[in-house]
């Protein structure tokens, strides 16, 4: 079956809204069906659909498919709602939702279409962009998942890399298993396998030593949400890499769309950060089954995303363009 609108985690085909259950990966490529609002929040929560940017998608689709069937404003607001606050950390999701309902019901589809295409052309500027920033031959650290699992594009800083590979730079990549859901272990490491890009996967605490070693020139990941000053929240173990890399003066980039910073939020102060459920640090669930290697009742504290502050940040990478420390720190985020 063709579908018009097919990205690497999401399918739209004769109205009807497919997810590749990321939970399922990397064994089984499983499509669940999240077209009604219930299956969408709940995919959501559960992480069947995730990365900021595909969230958005993802929901505005829900939304403006359930418009079209139920055009009562009333009840389409509570519907966006409940999408809204599925996951409160990533701001995309806020945008894409509150884009949709400056339009009205008989319009809402169409619009989210447009959130979709645009994500595709979104994405490879910031490729391009943050590609400028890659040297032939340099070896990449990255964290948790920025491809197109994260997005309805070829993703952002798995974008970028994957942008300079198909330059002819030579590269290899270091792959954060990025704990407690192992997204990078997981994911990353399958969409890498499926590009032919190279790559090593190692744990979260190996970073340090690595560029200890002189293994690592670049750090690119991704981010949920950007505050006004630059300061940014991305999954929990980022602001450890940024520490890391600050004090073996590696460069590190945050590479985010446009509609990922909160001109609200004036610092990452401010940013709210989800906390998940104990049992993702006492074991694992997914395709291989559900492990437990904690006591049943260990008490666990689990934030889902940390904050970076800007003064870690080498460069913040845009589909607008590449914005330097001393740009962040002079405020141009809110100037462009």
């Amino acid at each position: 079956m063709l579908f018009k609108y097919d990205s690497l985690g999401l399918r739209l085909a004769d109205h009807q809204i497919y997810l590749l259950d990321q939970q399922a990966l990397p064994a089984q490529e499983h499509w669940v069906n999240a077209t009604e609002p219930t299956n969408m929040e709940a995919a959501i929560k559960a992480l069947k659909v995730r990365g900021a940017p595909l969230i958005g998608v993802a929901a505005a689709l829900c939304l403006g498919l359930y418009a079209r069937q139920n055009p009562e404003q009333a009840k389409i607001e509570v519907v966006a709602q409940r999408l809204r606050a599925s996951r409160p950390t990533a701001v995309n999701l806020m945008w894409a939702i509150d884009r949709m309902l400056t339009k009205p019901p008989s319009e809402m589809f169409v619009e989210a279409l447009s959130i979709f295409d645009e994500d595709v052309v979104l994405c490879q500027a910031m490729g391009k962009h943050g590609a400028e920033l890659i040297k032939d031959g340099d070896q990449i650290l990255t964290h948790c998942n920025t491809g197109g699992l994260a997005t309805a594009g070829i993703g952002t800083a798995l974008g970028v890399i994957r942008t300079a590979w198909e330059q002819g730079k030579k590269l290899h990549v270091y792959v954060d298993e990025t704990r407690p859901l192992l997204q990078g272990g997981r994911l990353t490491t399958w969409e890498l396998e499926g590009l032919g890009i190279p790559y090593t996967l190692i744990t979260d605490n190996m970073a340090a030593m690595l560029m200890q070693q002189g293994k690592i020139d670049k750090v690119f990941l991704g981010a949920d949400r950007v505050a006004r000053n630059g300061d940014f929240a991305n999954k929990i173990g980022t602001y450890s890499v940024a520490v890391n890399a600050d004090y073996h003066q590696v460069p590190f980039y945050p590479v985010a769309p446009y509609s990922t910073i909160d001109l609200h939020c004036a610092n990452g102060a401010e940013i709210p950060i989800e906390e998940r459920q104990s049992a993702e640090v006492r074991g694992l669930a997914g395709s291989g089954g559900q492990i437990c290697w904690a006591p049943a009742n260990a008490p666990t504290y689990n934030p889902a995303f940390d904050v970076t502050p800007v003064t870690l940040v080498s460069a913040l990478v845009t589909d607008r363009g590449v914005f330097r420390q001393a740009d962040l720190l002079l405020g141009k985020l809110g100037k462009v």
